[in-house]
């Protein structure tokens, strides 16, 4: 069993009606219930929880933590996304989802500015598959095919990815890497851009169906209990 932790702001949902008209229960759980299934149990945690609902006994519990973020990220205290950071270094899997690339834990895992260009114009996007072989896309088509999407552009300041798995292309023209994969430590992570809140793109079974694919494999490998530099005796 894969133990999943979502965790989600909460905040457009509870503040602003267009949002909840989307997703009324929240992002978190429109991803509980696509990725729930006989071999994924999924826990979700919001900024209303005490210390994110992060505390280090959950962090232990969980295989893969999905977030999505937006304009709460400095509401996550430090300590939570340190706590975020060490433990997808110690071999948790981690998928940061579209604002989530201006999260505390995604700066830190790639410790740079993780900057991009964007416009919110309603714009169709076309997420290319451009590693058909990747286990992420399996199961994808040659592209999927989103409606209205907020566009995202390069330059994407962060460091070169390990795989680049999906490049979306929109109507205005831009084009953005929108599905990267990095390993920090004994930890996988997975960056992939859709998923704006006013658009309801996590209910897309095409996309439902990329998150589940990186669910299993950034399900971790080996895992260690500790950071530090162990002494060890001559064998």
């Amino acid at each position: 069993m894969i133990r999943v932790t979502i965790f989600n702001e909460f905040v457009h949902e509870r503040t602003e009606e267009r949002v909840r008209e989307v997703y009324p229960d929240g992002i978190h759980m429109t991803l509980k219930r696509a990725l729930e299934c006989e071999d994924i149990e999924v826990k979700t945690v919001t900024l209303l929880d005490d210390q994110c609902g992060l505390t280090d006994d959950v962090l232990k519990e969980t295989d893969v933590i999905i977030w999505w973020g937006h304009m709460a990220h400095g509401q996550v205290p430090n300590e939570v996304a340190q706590r975020v950071r060490d433990h997808v270094q110690m071999g948790m899997g981690a998928i940061f989802l579209h604002s989530a690339h201006e999260s505390k834990p995604f700066k830190l895992l790639m410790g740079t500015p993780c900057s991009l260009t964007w416009r919110e114009d309603g714009d169709f996007e076309r997420v290319w598959t451009v590693n058909p072989a990747h286990p992420i896309a399996q199961g994808v088509g040659r592209f999927i095919y989103l409606p209205h999407e907020e566009t995202y552009g390069e330059p994407f300041t962060v460091p070169e990815p390990l795989e680049t798995v999906f490049i979306g292309g929109y109507e205005g023209g831009e084009v953005f890497r929108s599905g990267l994969t990095y390993r920090r430590g004994n930890g996988k992570i997975f960056y992939f851009q859709p998923g704006h809140e006013t658009n309801p793109t996590f209910k897309i079974p095409e996309i439902q169906k990329v998150i589940k694919n990186a669910v299993y494999w950034a399900n971790p490998i080996y895992r260690t209990t500790s950071l530090g530099c162990p002494h060890v005796e001559k064998p």
